[in-house]
């Protein structure tokens, strides 16, 4: 036939397009079928605001009343939310998702943020536990209260309250729900805090030690030491302990009126202690920062270097890996943003879940006074007082017994009065010291010249001189002369004087403007 297209050999095109289509939709089911056999990965840090409920097939009104509530809440209607949660929870109270939506009513005040929405959202976080304690969303709900806190932390140089409350709530969360999934959690963000308020403290040791106040200065840094033992900078604030009782064993050196022997020994109760906190940065944190400086002081002070153990070594190790290096840009971003940086808190290890065991500067007073008393050998309380004979001095251990008196010395005006130790034979407080007689060697000073207790008889005060009264001349007694005539007042030129009153314009003056 004339008008027929010639057929190519084999195939035609038609049946090959028709092939090509039947063999990429094979293909495509073939992948479809391998992504849906693929499970979807889950996340690690999963959002606790999330919808629970969201894979639960059901057309109850309570469900679609609550749907309805999460997606407003995804969109930031909050306020839309909140009346879909109320109305649910007040049409429906036997509700099985009456307790999702309790905790979602708090969840949207959280999500919405602001000081006042923060704080109905405790009240209903709180709310929630009281009525449902056992439920595991319980733990949830604390984990949050922490949370509230811990977004309105400041830095460590500032309020600190809010601070203090969220190590309060972390730590009753660890403690109340032990075995819930959010432990972890609640760990960490407990370590951060707790370096915070640890970096507090360490700044306000160091500025007392910087000011010469080491008793304030100790009594902040042990606290440090003693109630976060995860803190970053702990060998630093142990080697500032170190040096705050090393500055105060220099100053029992230097400090006049101590006695050589009682001097030594309070100097030696001071240096040790200095060496007994240089000794715990070594075997507490060998692979700290500041372990070479503490080596360098014991040898200094010609004291034993310890050794730490291999399970300190490995411990302390395993926190300074788990430490993010304090880059460049969180410095930068730590002077504009609102929070603090907590780059440096330490992941590994069990955060301090007691209560924080402060150390006062008054403890550190009345330890600083028996280790005196230590030296000085003051009996204790109702002990026995090893008596002495009559021209005998008491013993150097023993602090002087005898009762001070004033001297003056001959041929002096009274100026130069010095204060010293009645021997023991003395009558009484006021009686003088025999000329001739050893003194007490346990005296702080000596006295100069002889010994005279007569003092110069006061002096009477010269009387003082007559007031005489002066009063300023008036206007009358101006015009008055001697003999008691009147004088007039001559009149003033108005000419040469200056007024600020301008003069009343006569005539053809007063047209003038000027």
């Amino acid at each position: 036939m004339e008008g027929r297209p010639p057929q190519r050999g084999g195939m035609n095109w038609l049946s090959k397009s028709v092939v090509a289509a039947a063999l990429a939709a094979l293909l495509f089911s073939g992948i479809s079928a391998e992504a849906r056999e693929k499970k979807p990965k889950h996340k690690k840090n999963q959002d606790l605001s999330a919808n629970p409920l969201a894979g639960v097939n059901s057309k109850q009104p309570d469900k679609e009343l609550f749907d309805k509530a999460m997606v407003a809440m995804k969109k930031g209607r909050f306020d839309v939310a909140r009346l879909d949660l109320q109305t649910m929870l007040n049409t429906y109270p036997d509700s099985e998702y009456r307790m999702r939506a309790k905790l979602a009513v708090g969840d949207t005040w959280f999500k919405e943020g602001g000081t006042a929405a923060l704080t109905q959202a405790e009240a209903e976080y709180k709310d929630f536990i009281t009525f449902f304690p056992q439920a595991p969303e319980a733990a949830e709900a604390q984990m949050k209260v922490g949370d509230i806190y811990y977004q309105q932390m400041e830095k460590p140089d500032r309020d600190y309250n809010n601070a203090q409350n969220a190590e309060r709530e972390y730590r009753a969360m660890i403690n109340m729900f032990p075995d819930s999934p959010l432990i972890p959690r609640a760990k960490q963000k407990l370590r951060d805090v707790q370096e915070v308020l640890a970096e507090r403290e360490t700044q306000i040791g160091l500025y007392y030690q910087s000011k010469e106040n080491y008793t304030a200065a100790i009594a902040r840094l042990q606290t440090v030491v003693d109630t976060f033992p995860l803190y970053s900078r702990s060998d630093q604030a142990l080697l500032a302990i170190g040096d705050a009782y090393s500055a105060e064993a220099h100053a029992v050196q230097t400090a006049p009126g101590i006695q050589g022997a009682v001097r030594e020994r309070l100097r030696t109760m001071f240096l040790d202690r200095a060496a007994a906190a240089y000794s715990k940065v070594i075997t507490r944190y060998p692979m700290a920062p500041h372990v070479e400086d503490a080596r360098d002081r014991l040898v200094a002070m010609n004291r034993p270097v310890p050794e730490p153990t291999p399970e300190s070594v490995a411990e302390n190790d395993a926190e300074e890996r788990s430490r993010q290096p304090l880059r460049f840009t969180d410095r930068t971003l730590g002077l504009v943003k609102h929070g603090p940086t907590v780059v440096e808190a330490v992941h590994v290890g069990d955060p301090s879940l007691d209560d924080p065991k402060r150390t006062l500067a008054p403890d550190i007073t009345k330890e600083n006074v028996r280790m005196y008393e230590a030296a000085v050998g003051k009996p204790a309380e109702g002990a026995p007082v090893t008596p002495t004979g009559p021209n005998e001095p008491p013993r150097s251990d023993q602090p002087s017994q005898a009762p001070l008196q004033l001297t003056v010395p001959s041929g002096g005006t009274g100026v130069g009065v010095s204060i010293v130790s009645a021997p023991s034979g003395a009558s009484g407080a006021g009686a003088p010291a025999p000329s001739g007689s050893a003194g007490d060697p346990n005296a702080l000073v000596k006295a100069v010249g002889p010994t005279n207790t007569a003092l110069p008889a006061a002096e009477k005060p010269a009387e003082a001189p007559n007031q005489v009264e002066v009063r300023p001349p008036t206007a009358q007694t101006a015009q008055t002369a001697t003999d008691g005539k009147k004088v007039k007042k001559p009149k003033a030129d108005l000419d040469e004087e200056s007024s600020s009153k301008k003069k009343k314009k006569k005539g053809l003056g007063k047209l003038n403007p000027f």
